[in-house]
């Protein structure tokens, strides 16, 4: 596990997009649960890793995990608003 500060949340993949060039890889369209609606979806390379190196692909349906990931030192404290702690008792920062 990792001292970064970090935020964690839930996506699932909803479509794979075949490449249109053989040299252009595969990718896959996450749908970022949490997201603002005009920022929901991501694209990615569709290749993982797994622990022993082998690699794979995302299908399309699959449950995923987002993780945005910063050092320390890219970071300030959070603003908590008036109305104190969000869900999951997370500090609600002031837009």
């Amino acid at each position: 596990m990792t001292d970064k500060p970090s935020k964690t949340l839930p996506g699932t993949v909803e479509k794979v997009i075949k490449s249109p060039l053989p040299n252009m890889p595969e990718k896959a369209q996450i749908a970022v649960e949490g997201a603002d609606d005009l920022y929901r979806e991501i694209r990615i390379e569709n290749s993982l890793t797994k622990g022993d190196g082998e690699k794979v692909a995302l299908k399309e349906g699959a449950e995923v995990e987002v993780t945005v990931e910063a050092d320390a030192k890219d970071t300030v404290p959070a603003k908590v608003t008036e109305k104190g702690k969000g869900k999951g008792g997370e500090p609600q920062t002031a837009s």
